[in-house]
């Protein structure tokens, strides 16, 4: 209050002074100045100097500041007060500019001007010049003195005092309460900057939003944006500048691709600035083109050095300077993607619309990285989506991924969570085509990060391997013990972690168990000396699981303790062969013969570790000190009787002698004969890796191997226990050992062998059969033991597909019906036939308690006709030998090679082990196989594929010429019918070994393409040899022809399904399937019902036709009418009908009152809608048929939207047309009126179920059918038929129109129906609204 007295004080004794004041106190001031008034600046004799020191202001020379008195408002008004009234004036105005002019010619002064003056009452920081500004009379002009001041100064940057006089020139027009003239005032600016240094022109330029009005927002941007594209150095200040600029849509849009256009010239350290403003800049409608624009353009291929100049670099600031510009730019994109749906969603898509692996760059794993990072759900799940598309198709691969890792690793840290999210997805996922890409990204942020990640890294891998889900496990072993191989010293440091598996060991295969020792005893013994603290651990559990009772846990101390054995063994030249332990010392030797004195008392475990030790042997280099400490405790001759007395110095195994005594003496032999055929196999590696694959010293074996007496004595001796099996055994070592030799005479026993093979299992199968209940005994001893034996069978199994390698061969060749010299006693060929005819069992059920073929042994698929001379007693070679595979051996070797194919090829999916595990393990039986990766079986295949489709070939002339003789007939009578099952049964094999072969999911993998062309290729070629190199496409084509060629042949049903299976495979191999193949036919579904003349005509021919076709068909069939519509599409179908009928009751035109009175287009509206809601009946109604969860989705989603369109466009339409056109509405609201009921069946449905997805959908249904009720009461009312309205209850009842009786309706569910009155039957509760008319 006081304050504004002393204004008004100060008003009067201006307005009271005489008009000459001003002239009388200048002669007063004339002269020099007082000693008192020493520091006030003599500029106060002008005019200039008066006028302010009468407002307020007193200037001040020197360092010192000026000084203001009064408030800044109170100096503008008295200063404005005192020009005005100047008689003077207006040319008074003049004058004191150029008082200010002559003022500010001393750079002190000019200093002075510019700073803010000293208040001595009130507050206030603004500079004399500023507040000159603020009058409006002299703004013009002491901007233009501004501007004419600035040149001077333009090159001086900053004084000693840090003042930039330029920065400080411009600041003094930022944020001016009023402009006069902001048009005039930009052109200056301009000028100004077209003439100025970088530094003022970064100035000015970031300054223009602060100065200019917004009416001039438009014109100076446009000017700007033609300045960027002539100077790219001021990128940064005009991107600045645009950010806070007031512009329209239109005209950011035409900023936005003139930036665009400079990006691939804009500096690395600007790139932050263009690719933030770029995607601030953008809307949900053009987000996608931007955002496709953009990716293209950004090259962070080009940021990055190489790393070979990274290390030549690393003393410099170049390589850091250019990570930190690409992890701004990174931030840039995550602000953009975290606060804009659409542009997430748009990154999303222009990545997805990415079709070849060349086209992907590192941008595009890197925003996949960021949007998984971001919290918003969509963005974390989109993201791994397509992450997972892209790497199952290829598009994304390992290189890309590896380029990122290396260039990029210190951007891609921050990142580090979502990294580990998406490799655990990826390595959890059950399609094994992206698993290896999971793993990639565990090994490379390994190798790339800091301890803290190796150390998440090695937990999320122990903690895949203690899951229970066996693919996921058996790639996080394979995963750590390749990071011990690459990474030893880095893994040592965490090895801590990877011995609590141990403790996990209970759902661990035997195979899995071999992983995990061979990690942990490669950390504890490995060179690098971190993990020796594990060393005693080690040896611990070792020790307890080797003493324990319990066969599994034996075993598992058995498998541990010869991989440490390997692992001491592959550093004997390089450190002692000993561990500490308790101030003992244990070398190899103690460590070996421990395991042995723990294995001795029982058979199983003492084959487990002739077995593992053969393994050991095969897999590992062992020093030759090692090899000397491997187990002979006795000669062969005398553990398992060999007999040499026969000439040529032949030795064999007395089988029956052998097993008379175990049955006689249980318990008493030192080595049991469980253990033959492990001892066999651990003495033919141990002679292979001493001898360098040569078995010279032990080809006796393979002459002459096991002697027997009479087999009909044996059936009847060991009808309890079977000798036959034995036999077998022994033989498939024996193939195991020799399969490999090059001599021809070798190769002829080993076929040979085979042929003994095929006849034991024939005489096996009526021995089993005569023995039910019988349970051999094992002859796999890395698994749990079977209990109880299958059930045998007096009929045989028929056969089909799937048989174990050891089942049944029907009919021996003649070259196999004995032994070679092992039986002595004859057969009549009447007993054959007999026994030919005896029944017997399937071995199928049999196939663990027989010794596993190796896959070399596959290789005797390869032997032709093999012969050989034989001397009679002259030494005359008059007679020849031959030997081939005859049709029995054929089906042996193609039923194992199969079932190893089903084994390693095949993708089951990840299943997590159950809390009771079964007993049953596929795996048993395939030791040795898992030992090789998919890829070498698959290699393994392509070898033997030319031999494979010899033999196709020879089972297609045999049927060829068979049904020519036959005059068409296969099973003509006469036939031998033994040779006729063994080739059908040959035949479907090799068709089933292709099929399994081309299924193989890793040809889909990047890698394995090559692999996948030579294997269309061996085909190919059988059909057309020589010729230049063929594409893939035409690769399939001669293939597919090939196996078409064999469709004339076929002898059955079953082998025809194969083919054809086959066929199917080679023309639909690569096709889309899944989500990728529904998006594509949701694509070209809206297009065609967008652009289709009528969308309603064309929604009713696909439910009204296409449907009914569809479930009048088969299961897997499709629509006549339409061939894509199938059951499985159908959800495609029907989500893009719903979601265009809605889109076209949107596009229906509302109508004015003026447009309805129209007759004709009311008639025209009416009518569509009419064929709108009939459309929308037949799709809700559909929902009855197929009642799955996301089809109720769909149709509760659309049916709310369709509900509300009809409320907002097509209720109007009623209102007027009701009077005129009472039928038609009344029809229309019949129809519409069975839709709603069945939408409330559906609400009562989501309730029953209790499905939140469903539910969600509920409350908002409700409520517009709801408001249908009384918009129909509304609409009666208005035309004055109100009395043919009333409400009623209705039940809740479910899909099928079944009342739900534990949710009664109470009334506040309320729907319309339309039509006549209520039928008889039809109670008043099952009806809410009821209209008569």
């Amino acid at each position: 209050m006081m304050r504004k007295k002393r204004r008004s004080s100060v008003d009067k004794s201006e307005s009271a002074a005489p008009p000459d004041v001003s002239k009388s106190k200048k002669s007063r001031t004339t002269g020099h100045q007082s000693k008192t008034t020493a520091q006030e600046d003599t500029s106060i004799d002008s005019v200039f100097g008066q006028f302010l020191h009468e407002a307020g202001v007193i200037l001040r020379q020197g360092s010192t500041s000026n000084e203001i008195a009064v408030d800044q408002v109170v100096f503008q008004k008295r200063l404005q007060q005192h020009l005005k009234k100047s008689p003077r004036y207006p040319s008074i105005v003049q004058e004191f500019i150029t008082g200010l002019e002559s003022h500010i010619e001393d750079p002190e002064r000019f200093r002075n001007c510019l700073l803010p003056c000293v208040p001595r009452l009130a507050d206030g920081d603004s500079s004399l010049l500023r507040m000159l500004l603020g009058i409006e009379m002299l703004q013009v002009l002491v901007i233009n003195t501004l501007f004419e001041k600035l040149p001077e100064f333009m090159f001086d940057g900053a004084g000693e005092d840090g003042l930039n006089i330029p920065r400080v020139i411009v600041n003094q027009l930022k944020w001016l309460d009023r402009i006069i003239d902001s048009k005039e005032l930009a052109g200056k600016l301009m000028q100004l900057v077209s003439v100025a240094s970088v530094e003022i022109q970064c100035d000015i330029i970031t300054s223009l939003p602060e100065i200019l009005e917004d009416s001039q927002h438009s014109d100076i941007a446009r000017e700007l944006n033609t300045l960027l594209q002539e100077n790219t150095q001021l990128t940064v200040p005009i991107l600045d500048a645009f950010s806070s600029l007031n512009l329209s849509s239109t005209l950011l849009a035409e900023v936005r691709v003139s930036v665009m256009a400079t990006l691939s010239a804009v500096q690395l350290e600007d790139l932050p600035v263009v690719v933030k403003f770029i995607l601030h800049s953008i809307s949900s409608s053009d987000a996608l083109e931007v955002v496709c624009d953009l990716r293209k353009k950004l090259e962070l291929e080009l940021c990055v050095l190489p790393p070979v100049l990274q290390a030549s670099q690393s003393r410099m600031k170049t390589s850091s300077s250019s990570q930190d510009s690409v992890a701004l730019v990174l931030d840039g994109i995550k602000s953009a993607v975290r606060f804009q749906k659409s542009t997430s969603e748009a990154w999303l898509k222009a990545i997805e619309n990415v079709d070849t692996a060349e086209d992907h760059k590192v941008i595009d794993l890197l925003v996949l990285f960021i949007l998984h990072s971001t919290n918003a759900n969509h963005s974390r799940r989109g993201a791994e989506r397509v992450l997972k598309v892209k790497v199952r198709a290829g598009q994304i691969q390992e290189a890309l991924l590896q380029k990122t890792f290396r260039g990029y690793a210190q951007v891609m840290r921050g990142y580090f969570p979502s990294i580990l999210a998406l490799a655990q997805s990826l390595l959890r996922s059950p399609d094994p085509c992206v698993v290896p890409f999971g793993g990639h990204m565990y090994r490379l942020s390994f190798t790339a990060f800091d301890s803290y990640c190796q150390q998440e890294v090695v937990g999320s891998l122990v903690t895949h391997v203690c899951s229970g889900v066996g693919g996921e496990v058996d790639v996080a072993l394979e995963l750590l013990c390749g990071l011990v191989t690459e990474k030893p010293s880095e893994m040592a440091l965490y090895a801590v972690f990877v011995k609590g598996i141990l403790d996990y060991m209970e759902n661990l295969t035997p195979q899995q168990i071999r992983r995990l020792f061979h990690l942990l005893s490669g950390l504890a013994f490995g060179q690098q000396q971190q993990g020796t603290h594990i060393q005693d651990e080690m040896h611990i559990v070792v020790r307890k699981q080797l003493s324990s009772t319990v066969p599994k846990y034996k075993r598992i101390g058995i498998i541990g303790a010869v991989m440490v054995v390997g692992s001491m063994g592959l550093l004997v030249e390089t450190m002692p062969l000993i561990f500490p332990l308790s101030g003992e010392t244990y070398c190899v030797t103690a460590l070996l013969e421990l395991v042995r004195s723990c294995s001795e008392s029982s058979p199983e475990a003492a084959a487990l570790y002739y077995d593992e030790l053969a393994n050991l042997v095969l897999t590992c280099t062992l020093d030759p000190l090692v090899q000397v400490c491997l187990p002979f405790p006795f000669p062969a001759c005398i553990m398992y009787n060999l007999d040499d007395e026969e000439s040529q110095g032949g030795i064999a195994i007395n089988l029956l002698q052998l097993l008379s005594d175990d049955l006689q003496h249980k318990g008493e032999l030192r080595v049991s004969p469980l253990c033959l055929s492990p001892f066999f196999r651990l003495l033919r590696l141990c002679e292979e890796q001493q001898h360098q694959g040569d078995l010279e010293e032990i080809d006796a074996l393979l002459v002459r191997m096991i002697s027997l007496c009479c087999i009909c004595q044996c059936e009847f001796i060991f009808a309890h226990r079977p000798l036959e099996r034995e036999c077998v055994c022994v033989c498939v070592q024996v193939l195991n050992a020799f399969c490999s030799q090059k001599d021809p005479e070798m190769k002829m026993k080993v076929v040979t062998r085979l042929q003994n093979i095929t006849y034991l299992q024939t005489l096996l199968e009526r021995t089993l059969a005569a023995t039910p209940g019988y349970a051999p005994p094992l002859a796999n001893f890395d698994g749990e033991s079977t209990e109880g034996a299958p059930v045998s069978s007096s009929s045989a199994a028929p056969k089909k597909g799937k048989k174990g390698k050891k089942a049944p061969a029907k009919n021996p060749s003649a070259d196999s019906s004995q032994l070679e010299e092992g039986t002595e006693a004859e057969e009549t060929q009447q007993e054959k036939v007999q026994e030919a005819t005896r029944p017997g069992v399937s071995l199928v059920s049999y196939r663990h308690f027989f010794r596993e073929l190796d896959m070399e042994v596959l290789s005797v698929l390869q032997c032709g006709l093999l012969s050989r001379s034989l001397l009679d007693s002259e030494l005359h070679s008059k007679v020849r030998e031959e030997v081939q595979l005859g049709p029995a051996e054929l089906v042996f070797l193609l039923e194992d090679m199969w079932r190893k194919l089903e084994f390693s090829l095949t993708a089951a999916p990840a299943k997590r082990v159950p809390f009771f595990k079964g007993k049953t393990d596929k795996s048993v039986g395939f030791s040795h196989l898992q030992q090789k990766s998919p890829k070498d079986i698959a290699a393994c295949c392509v070898q033997l594929l030319p031999t494979l489709c010899t033999h196709l070939e020879n089972c297609h002339n045999h049927f060829q010429t068979l049904l020519s003789e036959n005059q068409g007939v296969v099973d003509a009578s006469g036939l031998d019918v033994r040779e006729h099952q063994l080739l059908s049964s040959a035949y479907q094999l090799l068709l089933q070994v292709l099929h399994t072969t081309f299924s193989w999911s890793g040809f889909s993998q990047p890698e394995h393409r090559g692999l996948l062309k030579k294997t269309l290729g061996v085909l190919a070629d059988r059909l057309k040899e020589g010729g230049p190199e063929l594409t893939m496409d035409q690769l399939i084509k001669h293939s597919f022809e090939y196996l078409l060629n064999f469709h004339s042949t076929v002898p059955s049903l079953s082998i025809a399904l194969c083919l054809s299976q086959l066929l199917r495979l080679m023309q639909h191999g690569d096709r889309e399937k899944g989500p990728k193949h529904n998006e594509t036919l949701q694509t070209l579904l809206s297009i065609y019902l967008e652009h289709t003349d009528d969308v309603l005509k064309a929604v009713e021919e696909i439910a009204g036709e296409g449907i009914p076709e569809l479930l009048n068909s088969a299961k897997d069939a499709s629509s006549r009418t339409w061939p894509t519509l199938n059951r499985l599409t159908f959800l495609v179908f029907y989500k893009g009908m719903m979601g265009v009928l809605e889109k076209a009751v949107r596009k229906i035109p509302p109508g004015t009152l003026l447009t309805l009175c129209c007759v004709q287009v009311m008639s025209e509206k009416l009518l569509t809608w009419n064929l709108a809601v009939r459309d929308f009946h037949i799709l809700v109604n559909l929902v009855k048929v197929f009642d799955s969860r996301p089809v109720l989705n769909v149709c509760l989603k659309y049916g709310r939207l369709f509900l509300e369109s009809f409320l907002k466009l097509g209720m109007p339409l009623l209102d007027f047309s009701f009077k005129k056109h009472k039928e038609d509405v009344q029809s229309l609201l019949k129809t519409f009126q069975l839709s709603t009921r069945q939408l409330h069946h559906m609400c009562g449905h989501s309730k029953i179920r209790q499905d939140t997805i469903l539910t969600n959908h509920v409350p908002a249904l409700k409520k517009s059918l709801e408001q249908f009720v009384y918009r129909v009461k509304a609409m009666l009312t208005l035309n004055h038929c109100q009395e043919a309205f009333w409400l009623g209850n209705l039940k809740n009842r479910d899909l099928k129109g079944e009342e739900i009786l534990s949710q009664r309706s109470q009334g506040s569910d309320e729907e319309e129906e339309a039509g006549s009155p209520l039928p008889q039957e039809q109670s008043e509760d099952e009806v809410l609204a009821i209209i008569d008319f």
